[in-house]
Parts: C-alpha cells; sequence; structure tokens
C-alpha cells in the first residue's frame, strides 16, 4: 500500500513549481463539486460565473506572469456526464487566468491506454497521484519518486495534450447538443 498523505501537505507545489504544473483528471464527477452551491445551481439551470478573484485563478495568473504554464487534460464521456459538463462550463474562469484546459473523449484514452489514475506533475520530476474513493472523494495522495514512474507521467501528459480538444471548443459543442 502506498503511503498517503493528506492533500494539504503538497499544496504548496502549485505556487513553487517553476516551469509546468500538469493535471490529468479521469473521474466522471468529483464530490468537492457536487457538495458546492454552484454545481447545485448549474443543476437547476444556472451558468456559472467566473471567480477571477479566486484563490486558484489569482495564482494561476501569478505563475503565467511569470512564465509558468498549468494545463489539464480531462477525460469525458460521451456523453459527458454532470460533473464532467460542470467542469466544462467552469473551466472559462480558469482558462480566463491562464490556464490550458482540454478534453479528452474516455474511448480516445483508452486507446491511448492512458491511466485511469488522476494525477498532478510538476516541472516533469515531481509527481503526485491522487487516490479517490469509489465517492470521488480524495482520500489522500501519494508522491512518486520513482523515476521510471515520473518518466510515464511525462509520456501520459504529451500523448493527452496531443490529442485532446480545447474545453471551450467541446462545451460549445455540448451546449448546442443539449
Amino acid at each position: 500500500m502506498p503511503r498517503l498523505i493528506p492533500f494539504e501537505e503538497i499544496t504548496h507545489l502549485f505556487a513553487d513549481f517553476e516551469h509546468t504544473a500538469f493535471r490529468l483528471e479521469t473521474r466522471r464527477g468529483y464530490a468537492t463539486d457536487r457538495a458546492g452551491a454552484r454545481f447545485q445551481a448549474f443543476m437547476r439551470g444556472t451558468a456559472p460565473i467566473p471567480e477571477p478573484d479566486h484563490p486558484w485563478n489569482v495564482n494561476v495568473r501569478a505563475k503565467a506572469e511569470q512564465g509558468a504554464q498549468f494545463s489539464r487534460v480531462r477525460i469525458i464521456d460521451e456523453p459527458p456526464t454532470d460533473g464532467q459538463r460542470f467542469l466544462m462550463a467552469t473551466a472559462e474562469g480558469n482558462i480566463s487566468a491562464g490556464e490550458d484546459i482540454r478534453v479528452l473523449p474516455r474511448a480516445e484514452a483508452g486507446r491511448l491506454e492512458l491511466p485511469d489514475t488522476d494525477f498532478w506533475l510538476f516541472d516533469s520530476r515531481t509527481l503526485v497521484r491522487m487516490h479517490i474513493d469509489t465517492t470521488d472523494t480524495t482520500i489522500g495522495v501519494e508522491l512518486v519518486a520513482d523515476p521510471a514512474e515520473v518518466l510515464a507521467a511525462c509520456r501520459t501528459r504529451d500523448a493527452a495534450l496531443a490529442a485532446a480538444r480545447p474545453s471551450a471548443e467541446v462545451w460549445a459543442q455540448v451546449r448546442s447538443s443539449v
């Protein structure tokens, strides 16, 4: 069993990385989103309003000003789940702050043999594997030091980014088909 630590113990990495922070999101939804008022409003038909002053977006802008890049690929089902639709609907604020968010159909992720585990990869050398339970709740994270696993995450990142499409483009298609 891997040694899990609380997510809070790695949050400094979001401010400390120098060049790149990449996230692979594989879940069909996240418990923290479903518990929030924005998600509940979204489910009632209210479009999420961007939050430029949210600490996440403030940090993304600050890192972008330093020349660093946040990016993520979200694996989505076809059709997307409510949780995936919510993430695409809220991506606008993150993108405006400077984050590159793309989506990849789950079938394509399978064809590329991408892992089904969420992770963060900082500066192509620090891998943080997310451990998420069946309720979509993060129960801890694992700092991975094995160079082979870090290299595999780098390859996953490169394949996912190359195959994925911009979130805004996919979200426009999803909205028009509803």
